[in-house]
């Protein structure tokens, strides 16, 4: 075990999370694919190997530090680019039954390449925007946790995600600085769309110190039937 994993696999240890050799070999392959696939389509604008498992795995699977994942039992990961935090996520907690939304095909057949080479089962690759996918009744207010690691704005996001939640259901917005004018932004749209702050978690990730926060919104009854709008709306005219 080399010094980069070595400390991946304390940094988990300290959280609770402890990971079997099957599971490091899958973080492994999974960066090998990520960096040679970044090659042709653009992935990501991190590929050394030590800033792929801080800023990527870690930053992914810190949500389970916050939230009892094993409870979990189907994850919708909305926008998910190359896999982040759904991927790391279910190499971690084999049990999840995952869900990928993408709009982007390429990105799809990545993680579907992704998905073979670490034997991954329950995981479902969806090729569409969300806001189309959420009023597909399999996905309607059907998930137990909903998630996205994305620079979009809270109220956006809500729009995106919420529709994917199940009544009493969660939806984790993994973001980078301070949220607290994104949050009061979003009033709105959390009311509309029947969400509620549930709390925001605020730590650090380790070595760099760059802040991270989870804004955890509990899904307090079924999505209006006027949510999601129609692709594109959303983006020109936010719920605020």
């Amino acid at each position: 075990m080399d010094a980069t994993v070595a400390q991946f696999t304390q940094l988990l240890q300290n959280e609770g999370i402890t990971l079997q050799p099957s599971q490091l070999e899958q973080f492994e392959i999974y960066f090998k694919e990520l960096v040679s696939w970044n090659e042709k389509m653009n992935l990501t604008g991190i590929t050394e190997r030590d800033q792929v498992y801080t800023k990527h795995f870690y930053d992914s699977i810190s949500l389970a530090f916050h939230l009892n994942i094993n409870d979990i039992q189907s994850l919708a990961d909305i926008g998910s680019g190359a896999g982040f935090p759904g991927i790391p996520l279910k190499i971690c907690f084999p049990h999840l039954k995952l869900t990928i939304v993408d709009s982007l095909s390429k990105r799809i057949s990545f993680l579907q390449h992704v998905s073979n080479e670490l034997k991954l089962t329950g995981v479902e690759l969806i090729h569409g925007r969300a806001e189309d996918v959420a009023r597909q009744s399999a996905h309607r207010d059907a998930y137990d946790l909903v998630t996205a690691r994305a620079v979009a704005r809270l109220s956006l996001l809500n729009e995106f995600c919420l529709p994917f939640a199940r009544k009493d259901g969660l939806f984790a917005a993994m973001k980078g600085s301070d949220p607290s004018e994104e949050l009061a932004e979003a009033k709105f749209s959390l009311k509309e769309l029947r969400g509620r702050l549930e709390k925001v978690e605020s730590f650090s990730l380790p070595i760099e110190e760059s802040a991270r926060h989870i804004i955890l919104i509990k899904k307090t009854g079924v999505t209006p039937a006027k949510y999601p709008r129609k692709a594109g709306i959303s983006a020109k005219s936010p719920l605020i």
